[in-house]
């Protein structure tokens, strides 16, 4: 099986407990699950309908005004921004746009179909726990590169995985059946090379920012 990232052959295994298959590549790092894992897409909406991050969950509220402090603001202060992934509830681009005063579109697969970014560029663009739900994440990064101004900013949000056999399998992450791939920031800086971005920052536990180069 070849990385969805770098093209490179990978490792497969099964896990151990789990009816699970993974493809590991040892070039970019990058994890992925077998197709025969995919959940179908009616299973992927009922779990998405099962999270509750509401307007009112303060904790949540919180979770994302870090991200935006930490992975926006020191880097794109205003501007035309995307959240991409936006959920049913846009809470992050509310924040964007009310305490930040970003002028934000949103665009979700399943909550916000309409691509309204098609014919627009964008000063920002951000998606929070979003990649790791991806089938083809490249070809995304692919599509936020092409929908960026010239050193415009992508913050993205993905819990990086654990680079170690034993503590992967262990790792609550994968149980999601919607979680398909897995980053580390080596998988991250792998994607800016191929797609034309600068790799500007990460924190190695959650958050990348990329600024689009060429």
């Amino acid at each position: 099986m070849k990385c969805l990232i770098c093209g490179h052959e990978t490792i497969s295994y099964p896990h151990p407990k789990f009816n699970m298959i993974f493809h590991e590549c040892e070039q970019c790092q990058f994890i992925f699950k077998d197709e025969k894992n995919y959940p179908s897409v009616e299973l992927e909406f009922q779990k998405y309908e099962e999270h509750q991050n509401d307007d009112d969950n303060q904790g949540y509220i919180n979770f994302l005004t870090n991200f935006i402090d930490s992975a926006v603001i020191p880097y794109v202060e205003k501007g035309k921004a995307l959240d991409f992934g936006s959920g049913p509830n846009p809470v992050l681009s509310k924040i964007l746009t009310n305490e930040y005063l970003f002028d934000v579109d949103i665009y979700d697969y399943f909550y916000a179909p309409y691509k309204i970014y098609e014919s627009k560029t964008y000063d920002l663009i951000t998606s929070t726990e979003v990649v790791e739900h991806l089938r083809n994440p490249l070809k995304i990064f692919e599509l936020f590169h092409q929908h960026l101004n010239a050193n415009g900013i992508l913050s993205i949000l993905t819990l990086f995985h654990p680079n170690q056999r034993e503590e992967f399998f262990n790792w609550h992450y994968i149980r999601d059946v919607t979680h398909l791939c897995f980053f580390t920031p080596v998988t991250m800086k792998k994607i800016a090379e191929l797609c034309g971005f600068e790799f500007l920052s990460t924190n190695h536990y959650r958050y990348t920012v990329f600024k689009k180069t060429i």
